[in-house]
This record gives structure tokens, sequence and C-alpha cells, in this order.
């Protein structure tokens, strides 16, 4: 099995949480967490999927281990989510990738999916 790395990433000035596992030169999969958990809720299934493909789960801001700004410092819509977890694959270098969306993360997904 391979191992779960743990790691952050600061993008558009928040530090952006995400685990990592599986080879990098994989085919990718990103897994977007629902409401109200975190990429924890993945635990299990990274492992089994990183045999395979290089998986990437963040946890979207706000929730998790990611930053959580006021709502005064930052627009908490669907829109502003997406665009902080497309500048997480662009710095992470993945332009091709699936997704696996869960509630909450699924408005997220649609837009990196028509955006891209």
């Amino acid at each position: 099995m391979s191992s779960v790395h743990h790691r952050t990433a600061t993008i558009g000035g928040h530090e952006i949480f995400y685990r990592e596992a599986g080879p990098a030169d994989a085919p990718a999969i990103v897994l977007l967490h629902g409401f109200p958990t975190s990429s924890f809720m993945f635990r299990e299934l990274i492992p089994l999927l990183a045999d395979k493909y290089h998986v990437i789960a963040p946890d979207h801001l706000g929730f998790g281990h990611s930053a959580a700004p006021l709502v005064g410092e930052f627009t908490y819509t669907f829109d502003a989510l997406a665009e902080l977890t497309s500048g997480l694959l662009d710095h992470l270098g993945l332009d091709r990738y699936a997704l696996y969306v869960q509630d909450y993360g699924a408005p997220i997904g649609w837009r990196l999916a028509l955006q891209h």
C-alpha cells in the first residue's frame, strides 16, 4: 500500500491542506469531499486507489486543516472555492484528472469540469 502524504500549498493567499498518494506519473484522481467533512472522509479510500492512481484530496477552504478566513476576508461561493481548487491543481501540475465528488464537492467539481 502507498503512503498518504499530508501537505499544504498557499493558493490565492490561503493555505490549502491536501492529502496526496500514489505515483506522480500515474493517472490522477481528485477527491472532493462533502459537507461537513474534510478529506479525512477518504482516509480508507485513498490507499486503495493509490496503487494505480495519483490521488489528490484537498480540504476545501474553511474545512479540515485548510485555512478558515472570516467571511469578510473571503467570499465563500462555489465559484471562489472552485477557483482555489483549480489553483491547487495547477500548482501541482495537474492538467488532466478524473473527479470523484461528494455532496458539497459536486458544485466545485462541476465548475472545474466546465472550466477545463
